[in-house]
């Protein structure tokens, strides 16, 4: 089985309450835990696409990975917004546990898909976008090409994950959906939107693209079974 979990914003080792954003992140990792052993066994895997912790660096990620880690199943990660602890693909491999693998410029055959991935970014459209964020959209999309080439070597049905939408209500059509068109993407998860957010999310098939918002408080928690199953 091959499941979902996006946004799941630990902290065990720094002091970042997520229920300052509401109430209904309150207890969020033990209601993840419960959720995923309820759902989750040891020869599944979870993708788990971006936003993972609060700490600001590699030392103070250990103990989220840990506790993601001890979980059952075979773990897919990707670099959120939110994960400054991210520092260097190497480092970051050095303190994963034997379950968890993490994509950069790079994919991974899992579940009969090759997992292709990259962190995304605002889009030109957002009223926010500027000069500096036009330099790293370019290059989430150069990482997203090197992933998908890399998936496509592979000769599996690909499965992109993003952390930041490739898409919006109103900006339907954008370099990164013209690029999982392209490659024939099957399946694109995405989540980095929250609360009164879910709202703009694009869901359902668009182009032959399926997408799927997948954050944590969106899901109630609950790792997302997804569909549809790759065919040959």
């Amino acid at each position: 089985m091959l499941f979902a979990l996006g946004d799941v914003h630990l902290s065990h080792a720094v002091k970042k309450p997520m229920d300052i954003f509401g109430s209904v992140w309150e207890d969020h990792d033990e209601r993840i835990r419960e959720n995923w052993m309820r759902k989750v066994s040891p020869d599944d895997t979870v993708l788990l696409p971006g936003d993972l912790s609060w700490a600001m660096t590699l030392a103070e990620a250990k103990a989220d990975l840990e506790w993601l880690g001890n979980l059952p199943g075979r773990q897919i990660l990707l670099r959120g917004n939110h994960d400054y602890w991210w520092s260097g693909i190497g480092r970051v491999r050095n303190q994963l546990t034997g379950n968890q693998t993490a994509i950069q410029n790079d994919a991974v055959s899992v579940e009969g898909y090759a997992v292709c991935g990259s962190r995304g970014w605002l889009l030109p459209s957002h009223p926010q976008f500027s000069d500096s964020d036009a330099v790293i959209y370019s290059r989430e999309l150069q990482r997203l090409t090197l992933s998908l080439d890399a998936g496509a070597r592979m000769g599996l049905p690909l499965l992109v994950m993003l952390h930041y939408p490739p898409l919006s209500q109103t900006d339907t059509d954008t370099e990164f959906t013209r690029m999982l068109e392209a490659y024939g993407v099957r399946l694109c998860i995405y989540g980095h939107l929250h609360g009164a957010a879910h709202r703009f999310a694009v869901q359902g098939t668009h182009n032959g693209v399926n997408y799927q918002l997948v954050s944590a408080d969106y899901l109630n928690f609950e790792p997302l079974t997804l569909s549809p199953a790759p065919c040959g």
